[in-house]
């Protein structure tokens, strides 16, 4: 024998003995586990168990025997053998594919294996595991075999009650088949069950089939309003349809008798399922109101509708243009068909509007609904979606002062140019080295300029005034005020080196004036009362008003007290301090000194435009803080105890005066409760649930338990009073003298 031949049986030894091992340890534990099923649940499921066992360990045994292939032989072979020099896997090799050396150490392997075979035992038996397995497998065989008797389930008293009925001649059923045949509009398939209670949708047909032996001479469906549906014979089997329009409870009454057919207490249910309407979602615009951008021609819509058996693929826009405003309103209706994509169950309706073309003017309102309908048949039920309105703005009005709640704009149109001059500065920074003084020094000063128009642009939002106006000539009586200090700019306004213009604010005036911007933000409360103003061009002799216009004015204007709110002011008055540092740099032909201020005030020039919409304020009543030491305290002196209210026994007299017969164990209407259940479906969660209440009382009217469940059922339906002041309990005898004393001492 070759020695590749003498280790390929060393290696199939090494496999038997696993699969072994295997078989040893759990096939005692599969006989136990089937002998206990089999004493507790029958052959059927002890067979099902036995099988399920034998599946599990023929799975495991050849993952086990998977294992032990040739790479784990030649593992094993140079762990056990010094003398293969860790190349046992030259054994296995074709001669033709190895190289000269490899063959020589080949041809020595093989001749070391020939003097000295390798006689070692690869795999052994797990003795300790096994020994458990049959003792446990041992334990629970025994267990079946002493285990005590038990006691027959219902479905075996129910056959020996049948079987006890057949031999004494009363029929008995044998096989019962109930048949669904859902509408065709739902999609559902025919299906046949063995249970006698159904669930269907509402317009199925019901399709019963049973077998009595020996037959009957009567079969009927006897339904919970005491009508009946009689069987016809069929050969063998006994036949009954049903139209389900409603839920109905049912039993089956054989020759008049609905007592020996199964051992069932309870009818059996049959529940109509309601066709929902169908429900529509609107995608796009996220939001029901939107506002037309001027140039608009385009808007999306999207709608998603879902019904529990289909929607019909075409629905109806319903468009509606308003125009006109106040009492002369004109509408516009039309209507545009739109087709659906997707799943039946789910259809996407999309379409884009054009509202120049639809006839969309300013002032007015293009409002859109999607309108669908399901598949029911023969009257499909609708569906409308929610009004999606795209509305285009009246123009403003040109007196809005004193309107409340009117929303404006923010600056939308000044917040790009603070980002303009950094991207100027940086660039004239960069420039710098090749560019001559003089011409540095005039780009610097012009966007000192332009910072200096939009700092009083802004600035005109917190009642600043405007600088560089006229200067009113002294009066005799009025002392002119001394002259500042002045610290000579490089450049002026104009970009030119001399001096301002004698009729202007000059530079020391701004940074007098503007200091307190610079901390502040120059408000009425900030400014220095010792600047002139600019005369009116008429006067009225006399009148206060026009001399208080010539000579002075007030600092904080009318619309702009009431346009910011005070966390946008300070926010503003901010980027106001910042903007008067980088104009000072820029002025004195500082740039880089500059940067920083700018990009601070650019920063706080966002935060204000992320308040894009301010309000006027409302003038009305502020109400209390909210004293937060008497909240949560758990306190209830002074509050009456209230006793938990009665259900209310006048709104349904059936029910309450059911309850209440209930309760003191007297004999309830239950005539009128049906009746009353019958007529108000609405007003009972589960109708067939109290229905089998009131069943159950008729067929055994001392039932404790029974009378118990129909009160739970009644309790959900009667309805609590509302919660109102106990009326006061009329005085006694000693409440009667005090009162009369009372009236006595009364003058």
């Amino acid at each position: 024998m070759s020695v590749v031949a003498q280790l390929t049986r060393t290696l199939g030894a090494a496999r038997r003995r696993a699969v072994a091992s295997v078989l040893l340890c759990a096939l005692p534990l599969i006989a136990g586990g089937a002998a206990l099923t089999w004493r507790l649940a029958g052959m059927p499921f002890a067979t099902g168990v036995a099988l399920a066992g034998l599946a599990v360990v023929a799975w495991l045994a050849s993952r086990r025997m998977v294992r032990f292939d040739r790479a784990w032989l030649t593992r094993r072979l140079d762990a056990d053998r010094a003398d293969m020099d860790d190349s046992a896997a030259l054994v296995f090799a074709r001669a033709e594919t190895l190289g000269a050396l490899q063959r020589l150490q080949q041809s020595r392997l093989q001749a070391r294996l020939t003097s000295a075979p390798w006689t070692s035992v690869p795999v052994p038996l797990p003795t300790q595991t096994i020994a458990a397995a049959w003792v446990s497998g041992a334990i629970l065989i025994a267990a079946a075999v002493w285990w005590p008797p038990i006691a027959p389930n219902a479905d075996a008293q129910t056959r020996l009650a049948s079987r006890s009925a057949a031999v004494n001649g009363t029929p008995v059923l044998q096989s019962q088949a109930l048949r669904i045949d859902a509408p065709a509009y739902t999609g559902q398939a025919m299906r046949t069950q063995t249970e006698l209670d159904a669930q269907a949708p509402v317009s199925a047909t019901l399709r019963w089939t049973l077998r009595f032996a020996p037959q009957p001479q009567r079969v009927a469906l006897r339904l919970h309003d005491d009508s009946e549906i009689a069987f016809v014979r069929e050969g063998e089997d006994w036949v009954a349809t049903l139209r389900l329009d409603q839920s109905w409870l049912y039993r089956i009454a054989v020759d008049g008798n609905t007592d020996h057919i199964l051992a069932r207490a309870q009818p059996w249910r049959l529940d109509a399922v309601p066709d929902r309407p169908p429900e529509v979602r609107v995608r796009t615009p996220e939001e029901t109101l939107s506002t037309y951008t001027r140039g608009q021609r385009a808007w999306p819509l999207v709608f998603e509708a879902s019904d529990d058996h289909g929607v019909a693929p075409d629905a109806q826009l319903r468009i509606t243009v308003t125009r006109g405003s106040g009492e002369a309103i004109t509408f516009e209706d039309r209507t545009m068909p739109l087709r659906g994509r997707g799943d039946a169950r789910a259809l996407t309706f999309a379409t884009t509007l054009d509202p120049v073309a639809l006839g969309l003017e300013e002032g007015g309102d293009l409002v859109a609904q999607l309108e669908v309908r399901d598949n029911r048949a023969p009257e499909p039920q609708r569906a409308r979606s929610a009004s999606l309105i795209l509305r285009w703005p009246p123009p403003a009005p040109v007196d809005a002062d004193g309107l409340e709640g009117l929303a404006r704009d923010v600056l939308p149109a000044y917040f790009r140019s603070q980002r303009q001059i950094i991207i100027d500065a940086e660039a004239l920074i960069a420039e710098q080295p090749r560019i001559e003084r003089s011409a540095f020094e005039g780009r610097s000063d012009a966007l000192g300029v332009d910072q200096r128009i939009l700092r009083l642009r802004y600035g005109q939002f917190l009642g600043e005034e405007s600088e560089g106006g006229p200067r009113p000539p002294p009066t005799d009586d009025a002392e002119a005020p001394p002259p500042r200090p002045r610290k000579p700019l490089p450049i002026d306004d104009f970009g030119q080196t001399d001096t301002p213009p004698v009729d202007a604010h000059d530079d020391d005036d701004h940074a007098h004036d503007d200091a307190p911007a610079a901390q502040g933000a120059a408000t009425h409360d900030d400014h220095n009362h010792d600047h002139d103003h600019a005369p009116q061009d008429a006067m009225t002799f006399g009148r206060a008003d026009d001399v208080l216009a010539t000579f002075g004015h007030t600092h904080d204007l009318p619309e702009a007290a009431t346009l910011l709110d005070p966390k946008t002011r300070e926010i503003l008055r901010g980027a106001l301090q910042a903007m008067w540092q980088s104009e000072l740099h820029l002025r004195q032909a500082a740039p880089r000194e500059a940067l920083p201020h700018a990009n601070r005030a650019l920063e706080l020039i966002k935060q204000v435009q992320e308040a894009d919409r301010i309000y006027l304020a409302r003038v009305g009543a502020s109400l209390p803080p909210v004293d937060p030491t008497r909240r949560l305290e758990g306190d209830r002196d002074g509050i009456a105890p209230r006793a938990v209210p009665a259900p209310d026994v006048d709104t349904d007299a059936a029910p309450a005066n059911a309850w209440r017969a209930l309760a003191w164990n007297d004999a309830p209407d239950l005539d009128g409760l049906i009746s009353w259940a019958q007529a108000h479906p609405r007003q009972v969660d589960d109708p067939l649930a109290l229905l089998a209440a009131v069943d159950a009382l008729r067929r055994d009217a001392a039932c404790a338990d029974c009378r118990q469940a129909a009160r739970g059922q009644l309790w959900r339906v009667l309805q609590r009073p509302l919660p109102a002041p106990a009326r006061r309990a009329a005085h006694d005898a000693m409440g009667a003298r005090y009162l009369e004393a009372l009236q006595a001492d009364a003058p």
